[in-house]
């Protein structure tokens, strides 16, 4: 019976691309509220689903416009990476421009957005088709190389682009981080469109997961002083935070 329903909400979600915990219910009366949050908790740990704030996704609505590598990544601490979503979302106020990054964070960011009437620059294409749901926020789409496992792109002219184009704030996140190291990505274009976007914005704030803490990434685009803001989960070391505060950075 149990394994019935699981299979009939991933089919259900397959046919619909997203529901709500609320329209779950609706289609399943006689089931408790907590039990379909363990049923959608199974189908995320399957891979089939992935949870966002009130609801669930397909992980097939995903694979339509980003295929396997970027799915996967979707699917990679997702509750850390929905706090800090959640986090960095009410930092973002009306007639803001802000800068997005291209990475699985900033996706489940552009769902927390509210429809706010802002304006957004982003390398990220899956975040642009998020935000392109909502009516409010005007959305511009950096140019240039498509890179597949992480649906981004960047360009050398970068440079060039941004000194014709003004954000206030920076909102990205990386890959991996170690106090010697600091801020690192796998790209080396990407590194360097990041390093532009630094120096454009007034503020930058950064979304870093504890489990990217220790880890090295090829190419470094910033340092700690580099950064206003750093939007963690609740899971973030205790000595990291401490580092991060020794350099008047405000950890959230």
């Amino acid at each position: 019976m149990k394994r019935e329903r699981i299979e009939d909400i991933a089919d259900i979600l397959d046919k619909r691309g997203k529901m709500t915990l609320e329209q779950l219910e609706e289609v399943f009366p006689n089931v408790s509220q907590m039990t379909l949050r363990r049923d959608l908790f199974q189908l995320e740990e399957d891979g089939r689903i992935i949870r966002i704030r009130g609801g669930a996704m397909s992980v097939k609505e995903v694979q339509k416009v980003s295929g396997e590598a970027y799915t996967k990544k979707t699917t990679i601490n997702t509750d850390a990476k929905i706090i800090i979503a959640q986090k960095a979302a009410g930092l973002i106020d009306e007639g803001t421009c802000v800068f997005l990054d291209g990475g699985t964070t900033a996706m489940y960011l552009a769902k927390e957005m509210p429809d706010l009437n802002c304006h957004v620059f982003t390398n990220g294409i899956a975040v642009a088709m998020e935000l392109a749901q909502k009516k409010n926020i005007n959305i511009t789409v950096v140019g240039g190389q498509l890179m597949k496992d992480n649906l981004s792109t960047s360009s050398p002219t970068s440079k060039t682009y941004f000194e014709s184009t003004n954000f206030e704030i920076a909102i990205v996140s990386a890959t991996a981080f170690t106090p010697e190291q600091g801020f690192s990505c796998n790209s080396q274009i990407e590194s360097e469109l990041l390093k532009d976007v630094f120096r454009k914005a007034r503020q930058v704030y950064m979304m870093l997961d504890s489990s990217k803490i220790g880890k090295i990434n090829p190419y470094t685009f910033a340092r700690i002083e580099d950064i206003d803001v750093l939007i963690s989960d609740d899971h973030f070391p205790k000595e990291s935070k401490e580092l991060f505060e020794k350099h008047n950075i405000v950890v959230m």
